[in-house]
């Protein structure tokens, strides 16, 4: 630095080059000033909404946005102003685009290094509130007071934006010159003003949180919820913050909860169409998209001045939909555009807008078409979930709170848990941070109070019998699901593993507050229920979905020979069929039922649960007969070798000279599952009323 001040000739170039940027700066502030004085009838052709004001307006912006000599911005912070006085129509009544514009660009130079600047963007502001505050009859300024809100929710989105003494500083410098003003003592604005810089400390304190917490993405969308939940009764503002939170979301590739957030933009707006009498059902019309929508976005908006701001169309309705419905593909849920679409379509008919109406009908064939090859394959992914408890003074609010997590596609528990580790290691220290894998209960009395605990399980969605007939596929299982079971091992004795007789299982039932997917990766658990199953029942669970799992593949529209053939390995094998072998001996020999005071109804169930299973084996076996090629011979004779001995061992067990249910019987059962192959319950059903 001291060389080039001791070089004459660098320092007397980059001065004339200063003075030069300068000085064209203020030619082209010169040159629009006399424009806009005497071209004020074509700037306010169509009230301002024309091309020409467009552009002059966007001339004042740029000079905001681009790095100017403070002698420039200086004069551009006057000629905005007379813009204000000259032009308060385009700014109060048209469009609120304007005014929003050079709301967001005051309050960024309200956060400048340098004073001067922020002093003029202070001035420049209550400048705007005060003719907003005229302009409206003196009754409130309330164009001003919601795009100072939007504006700065998109500012303090990137964290980055508006913290810090400088900012805080300007909001009391604007709040002294309302107080000062001797011409607007007496009337609302000061106190009105003074409300607005109050609740912008609020929102900068929370912004404050979210930096502290910018690198945990669940924190940091759980603290952006929150504020979007806090102006339910703004649609403006509740749909900046929603439009933020899928920001966050798409940086992260997390598709699904980022086009969950456009659909409760679109509810909000359809809320607010309904209430201006434009819409008949409000949000209720995208209940089948989300069952979280009708709940959180069914709200009348009372203020009469942020009703009459509101520009929400059916337009915007239109346009936050056909952005949901792109996100929603990003995310592989293909089967959720057909209802979205249902609102969409019928509006491009009324309008008979055909070419929209083309490209509708073609999404939807694209949408369809991946949606069966991805079901064909069964190679798409919509998520793992897992309950994530935290214990310990460390967590401050989430301890002892336990919450859902959705993870991308496969994600595996070690993968989980070292990302919450680390997560969690880097804010309060490496060495404080535990993981606990196992799902047992936790007494929080029992642990040390310097550790952080998480505990971690892996759980899945949980369905009643009646809800999986009706949820047919793994979309409808992973869509609009709240309900998620894991299972605990343990014994009478307290150890968590035990002989077949005296191993129990708990399963725990977890109901989120939300569905998933939702506009956030984790819901809080709003209620959990603990059921016992005793050891006879573990095992006629265990041997169900044994069965289950062989039918899938058996009863196949297409048959998959190599899963057929690791299903029947494991059923039948001697190596590794001693799971089945030792239920039917533990619980089914002779003297068993009166030595372990087992009810005669599980008996006979897992009785009934093993005749199918022989069944379904030997249906197995002939199906891999007729598919296989002749060097498989030798592999099959093997498999039917150990499927005979299994057989003879269990017709010894249960005492009975054949398992296998008749050809007649099973053809029913082949019929019935091609109607529905995934229906491995009503398959069972069927098999256990004719075995019984």
């Amino acid at each position: 630095m001291d060389d080039f001040l001791n070089n004459p000739e660098s320092y007397s170039t980059v001065t004339m080059e200063g003075n030069l940027v300068s000085e064209v700066g203020m030619v082209v502030l010169d040159i629009l000033a006399l424009y806009s004085l005497h071209f004020k009838a074509n700037l306010m052709y169509k009230e301002g909404e024309n091309m020409m004001m467009r552009k002059v307006f966007d001339l004042h912006m740029l000079f905001l946005r681009i790095n100017q000599s403070e002698q420039t911005l200086k004069h551009c912070f006057g000629l905005i102003r007379m813009f204000i006085n000259k032009f308060p129509q385009v700014l109060f009544k048209g469009k609120a685009s304007f005014c929003g514009r050079l709301c967001y660009e005051l309050l960024r130079c309200c956060n400048s290094r340098l004073y001067t600047i922020r002093m003029e963007a202070c001035i420049t502001i209550y400048f705007l509130m005060r003719a907003n505050f005229e302009n409206s009859k003196r009754l409130n300024f309330a164009r001003v007071r919601l795009q100072m809100m939007v504006a700065l929710s998109t500012l303090i989105s990137d964290i980055e934006g508006v913290t810090g003494s400088r900012f805080k500083e300007s909001l009391g410098v604007v709040n002294n010159y309302a107080k000062k003003d001797k011409l607007f003592a007496k009337t609302r604005l000061p106190e009105e003003i003074s409300t607005l810089t109050k609740t912008i400390r609020i929102v900068l304190m929370a912004t404050e949180k979210m930096k502290e917490h910018q690198n945990d993405p669940e924190k940091l969308v759980d603290l952006q919820y929150s504020l979007a939940k806090q102006y339910v009764s703004n649609p403006e503002l509740r749909t900046t913050w929603l439009k933020n939170m899928a920001k966050r979301h798409l940086e992260r590739e997390d598709y699904s909860e980022a086009a969950h957030c456009y659909l409760h933009v679109a509810g909000a707006v359809a809320e607010f169409l309904k209430q201006m009498g434009m819409m008949t059902h409000g949000c209720k019309v995208l209940q089948d998209l989300s069952s979280n929508i009708l709940a959180d976005e069914t709200n009348t908006i009372d203020d009469t001045a942020v009703i009459a701001e509101l520009q929400f169309t059916e337009e915007t309705l239109i346009e936050t939909l056909e952005t949901a419905s792109a996100y929603l593909c990003d995310a592989e849920r293909y089967e959720t555009l057909g209802s979205l679409y249902r609102i969409v379509i019928p509006i491009y008919e009324k309008r008979r807008d055909l070419e929209h109406l083309s490209e509708c009908y073609r999404t939807l064939h694209e949408a369809y078409s991946k949606a069966v090859e991805a079901t064909k394959s069964g190679k798409r992914m919509l998520g793992s979930y897992f309950r994530v408890a935290f214990y310990g003074q460390a967590f401050e609010d989430e301890n002892e709170k336990e919450y859902i997590y959705k993870e991308p596609k496969v994600t595996q528990l070690p993968e989980i848990c070292e990302r919450l580790q680390s997560l969690h290691s880097e804010k309060f220290g490496h060495g404080v941070v535990k993981i606990l894998q196992d799902s047992k209960k936790v007494n929080p009395k029992e642990l040390d109070p310097n550790i952080a605990y998480i505990q971690v399980t892996y759980v899945t969605p949980y369905f009643t019998d009646k809800e999986l007939l009706e949820r047919k596929t793994d979309f409808e299982r992973n869509n609009n699901v709240k309900k998620f079971i894991f299972h605990t091992p343990f014994t009478k004795s307290g150890k968590a593993h035990g002989e077949i007789t005296q191993q129990w299982m708990r399963k725990t039932i977890l109901t989120t507050s939300q569905s998933f997917p939702y506009v956030k990766k984790r819901i809080m658990v709003a209620s959990r229920k603990e059921v016992d199953v005793s050891p006879i029942e573990v095992a006629i669970e265990q041997m169900n979905s044994k069965v289950a799992a062989l039918q899938m593949e058996v009863y196949a529209e297409k048959i998959d020979l190599k899963k057929l053939q690791l299903k029947l390995q494991g059923a039948v094998s001697a190596q590794v069929n001693a799971g089945p072998m030792v239920y039917a001996e533990a619980f089914l020999a002779p003297g068993a039922a009166s030595k372990l005071k087992l009810s005669a109804q599980n008996v006979d169930k897992l009785k009934s649960v093993f005749r199918e299973f022989a069944s379904v084996c030997n249906a197995a076996l002939e199906v891999n007969q007729r598919e296989i090629e002749s060097e498989q011979f030798q592999y099959h004779e093997s498999l039917a070798s150990n499927f005979r001995e299994m057989k003879e061992r269990l017709q010894e067990i249960l005492s009975e000279q054949e398992l296998i249910h008749s050809p007649q019987l099973l053809t029913e059962v082949m019929n019935a599952l091609h109607l529905d192959q995934r229906n491995s319950l009503h398959l069972a059903n069927t098999m256990s009323s004719s075995s019984a």
